[in-house]
């Protein structure tokens, strides 16, 4: 087993190693939802993993005049013992806010080794996502803190969508996430607001395109798309056949939640096909064993290109907490 070459070493990655995040972010805001949020968290953990992320909220989750405060809340939830995973994220005010630089100053410096990402929200181009990416690096280089800080871009107004190639391009960019109440909103009236909310935030034309140029820009730029959210919160048939479409028909990798009874419709919407998962098993493992030279598997030849394909739908799936079979389990992931 020693011996074998593990995929990451040999098959492309292109220009930068694709993301393997869970296919759920789960956004709270309040100190209550937070710590509830943490709790699920860890109670739906699979083999000591996360299926989901957890962003806390400086932006619609802070108390107006209250938003220092509610900063610091947050870097404590960061630090504590009930962050087992270190997958709590956090979002930022937008750049013409006066008080995004504290924010993300006392997140960084209170908690910066371990946050996992900074969300950026309502940018117009991609000039204001570098102007926060450049306070970031600069905060992480005055405190001492080595590790790259993911950064994720909310893209919900026209400007940030005519460049969101642009965005996806920038250093840090680990997702494009896509705002559509906001997006919506700043059309001024021309979408209509059935385009909020199922069926028409699939079949209206202005926002079908965004979703298709933001989930091109971000694959095509080693990002992870990741889809608005679902208002409807009791209704887990509504949350589970968005997530199916977002994946389905518009490439979206992840999708956000807001309510706890969201997540797992999620999770399981937009993981891999459990038959698809099972294949890449077989293939890759019969893949190593020829050294990744071509081989064929079940009448079809097969080399490192298909190989590609398979080894990024096995990352995904384990990722999202998917059950990869043992013996790929130990060779891949062990």
């Amino acid at each position: 087993m020693t011996s074998l070459i593990h995929p990451a070493e040999v098959l492309y990655a292109g220009n930068r190693p694709f993301p393997q995040l869970a296919a759920c972010e789960h956004f709270a805001g309040s100190e209550k939802l937070l710590g509830k949020a943490l709790q699920i968290q860890s109670d739906m953990a699979v083999n000591g993993k996360a299926i989901f992320d957890i962003t806390a909220d400086c932006e619609d989750g802070a108390p107006a005049g209250r938003e220092v405060e509610h900063a610091g809340m947050i870097a404590g939830f960061l630090c504590s013992a009930e962050n087992r995973f270190d997958r709590i994220g956090v979002r930022i005010h937008d750049v013409r806010h006066p008080v995004w630089r504290e924010e993300l100053d006392i997140v960084i410096s209170g908690a910066g080794q371990r946050v996992a990402y900074i969300v950026l929200p309502k940018p117009e181009c991609a000039g204001d996502v570098q102007t926060q990416i450049a306070a970031l690096d600069e905060m992480r280089y005055r405190y001492g803190i080595t590790r790259e800080i993911p950064v994720h871009v909310l893209i919900e107004t026209p400007g940030a969508l005519h460049e969101a190639w642009q965005i996806a391009a920038l250093p840090h960019v680990e997702t494009l996430d896509f705002g559509l109440m906001d997006f919506v909103s700043a059309h001024h009236g021309a979408i209509p607001a059935s385009a909020m909310r199922s069926p028409g935030q699939f079949e209206h034309a202005l926002v079908a395109r965004a979703k298709c140029e933001i989930a091109t820009a971000a694959l095509s730029n080693g990002s992870i798309p990741s889809h608005n959210v679902t208002t409807e919160i009791r209704d887990t048939g509504v949350v589970r056949e968005d997530a199916r479409r977002a994946r389905q028909e518009f490439g979206f990798l992840r999708m956000w939640s807001i309510h706890p009874n969201q997540i797992l419709p999620i999770v399981e919407s937009m993981r891999p096909d459990f038959a698809e998962v099972s294949e890449a098993a077989v293939l890759l493992i019969a893949a190593q064993d020829a050294a990744w030279g071509p081989i064929q598997h079940e009448g079809k030849l097969h080399d490192r290109a298909s190989y590609r394909y398979y080894w990024e739908l096995l990352q995904r799936a384990h990722a999202t907490g998917m059950d990869v079979p043992d013996d790929a389990r130990l060779r891949f992931f062990a």
